[in-house]
């Protein structure tokens, strides 16, 4: 971190040449699409930190399954550094799926691919398998209510339409279709909506209690008076309070599965602006707050030093100084593993400008 902050006081010259690493990533994106890419990618300006680690040797180490999510302000560039280390977890053997769970999707930009539908498609040009899929939250919700005013529990409809349904089968390991990946990589919601999603095990589980209770006294009432006419349909009721004491029993499973510091990290994105990193601090708060697991602070979009400046530049790299000095001094978030993530000159889309990102990001 010091040695970030001096470069980007003091400027040094940082020329890279990257004219033979685009044409290379052009003739890829020919190969696998038919045509070229539609921008060139090239990073003629872009910081790169001298000893930047981001452990991820760590992150590949073993087959046992890992999830990672990456969440925090909007507009920091999450599904960039999501997509591209999905890509980079597929290169390095591990069959991986990328899910997006925010319901302004861009995973379908980032790897300009079709990824709506709420299946997993898969994505060509890895070395693994490698399967990204959108999720939306937002709908989910909307027909659980209807569901719920319909007289049905729907929770399970909610559960697959919030990513938990999935995360509930791998945890299970009773779905085949999951059972093969060991890597999985969320793209999360804006922070508020992150933070709903990560609460919203232990709000279910309250849920299905209050449902479970309310059954038991509404089928003990009707009972009675069904008896007295002939009528029973007391083992519908029990089918129905089993279901649900599954579902609850998935939460629990799901609730534990984000705690667990073996198998789950969330990786916070940020960009070096004041507003950003509080945001990311309060986020970090939260986090430890529900118990979930966070080691790494990804600052992403940082300005690269150069011996000459314009006035512009000079007042932004001033700016992004005084962020990352916010980070050094927070007594949360300077303590996780910071990972320097450089601002392109050109849009990182397609699996080649992913592939080549999380080379030069995930270290």
């Amino acid at each position: 971190m010091a040695s970030l902050l001096h470069r980007l006081g003091k400027g040094r010259t940082c020329y890279t040449q990257f004219s033979r690493i685009g044409r290379s990533l052009a003739s890829e994106a020919t190969a696998m699409y038919g045509k070229p890419l539609q921008l060139p990618l090239q990073a003629r300006w872009m910081s790169t930190p001298a000893g930047t680690v981001t452990g991820f040797d760590e992150m590949i180490k073993g087959t046992q399954r890992k999830f990672y999510l990456l969440g925090g302000k909007g507009g920091v560039g999450k599904t960039s550094c999501a997509a591209s280390l999905a890509v980079k977890f597929a290169n390095h053997g591990h069959p991986t799926i990328v899910v997006s769970t925010d319901p302004a999707h861009s995973l379908s930009d980032s790897f300009a691919q079709d990824l709506t539908g709420g299946t997993l498609v898969p994505v060509q040009g890895v070395d693994s398998p490698l399967f990204a899929l959108e999720l939306n939250p937002e709908k989910a919700k909307e027909e659980f209510r209807k569901s719920q005013k319909a007289g049905n529990d729907g929770v399970k409809d909610l559960m697959d339409g919030m990513g938990l349904g999935m995360l509930s089968d791998q945890v299970s390991d009773q779905s085949e279709e999951y059972s093969k990946f060991t890597r999985i990589v969320f793209d999360t919601a804006p922070t508020g909506h992150t933070l709903r999603l990560l609460s919203l095990p232990d709000f279910m589980d309250a849920s299905i209690g209050k449902m479970l209770k309310l059954k038991e006294k509404l089928s003990s009432a009707t009972s009675a008076l069904k008896s007295m006419f002939g009528k029973n349909d007391g083992q519908k009721q029990q089918l129905t309070s089993n279901k649900l004491e599954k579902l609850r029993e998935k939460m629990y499973k799901v609730r534990d599965l984000f705690r667990d510091s073996d198998s789950t990290e969330f990786i916070i994105v940020t960009i070096p602006t004041v507003m950003a990193v509080s945001e990311s601090s309060r986020l970090h708060a939260s986090l430890l707050k529900e118990s979930i697991p966070v080691h790494r602070l990804v600052v992403n979009q940082l300005l690269p030093p150069l011996a000459t400046d314009c006035k512009f530049c000079a007042m932004r790299r001033k700016d992004q100084a005084r962020a990352l000095d916010m980070i050094q001094k927070d007594p949360g978030l300077d303590k996780l593993r910071l990972v320097e993530a450089p601002l392109f000159d050109a849009e990182i889309r397609g699996v080649p400008a992913l592939k080549f990102m999380g080379d030069t990001v995930w270290k």
